[in-house]
């Protein structure tokens, strides 16, 4: 992809300039790309001109309900969890100016390896033992996830630490009577 191709969600010249100033090791011009398979947050390939690659992260475009899709929250665990042993690509800088592209995002590592987005997707691409193998990794990484002190690691902060299923629900309501397309 060109760096002139328009890529919906993207405002390529303001993030390549607000990319200049808050990640030095991208070179522009760079060029954006969609990754496909994200359900909520769009997530995008950017490139620069030697070759190394980023990972941006922003909310979905339209109509955005409140704390669901909160940029700053998501920079400030992956940073936190960064600093552990859990694999996460290393968080590299938050834009929370909208002017910059109409809604905050924040900057990754780029991590290669296969979106898997449905089972034929991964089927196709991992044999059996390689899937066996990727699902006991995820449930060790959720392990150590869980292991984790959040006071310790600096998310203490994140939300109250009682009642969390309560809350959890009456949020999940509230989102699904909020963009529900159709009674069910």
């Amino acid at each position: 992809m060109s760096q002139h191709e328009t890529v919906k969600g993207i405002d390529a010249p303001a993030v390549t300039a607000w990319f200049a100033e808050h990640v030095p090791d991208a070179k522009p011009p760079l060029a954006f790309s969609l990754i496909a398979g994200g359900h909520s947050n769009l997530t995008y390939r950017v490139e620069d001109s030697k070759g190394e690659c980023f990972v941006l992260r922003r909310p979905p475009l339209g109509a955005v309900i409140a704390t669901a899709h909160d940029m700053g929250r998501e920079h400030k665990i992956i940073s936190a969890v960064g600093t552990t042993g859990v694999p996460v690509p290393p968080a590299l800088g938050l834009c929370q100016d909208e002017s910059v592209n109409g809604a905050p995002f924040y900057v990754m590592g780029f991590v290669d390896g296969h979106v898997l987005v449905d089972s034929k997707t991964t089927a196709e691409v991992l044999d059996e033992p390689a899937r066996a193998r990727l699902g006991s990794h995820v449930i060790e990484v959720l392990a150590d996830l869980h292991a984790l002190d959040p006071d310790s690691i600096g998310l203490g902060d994140l939300g109250r630490k009682e009642s969390y299923l309560a809350r959890q629900i009456k949020r999940w309501s509230t989102q699904w009577e909020k963009t529900k397309t159709r009674e069910l």
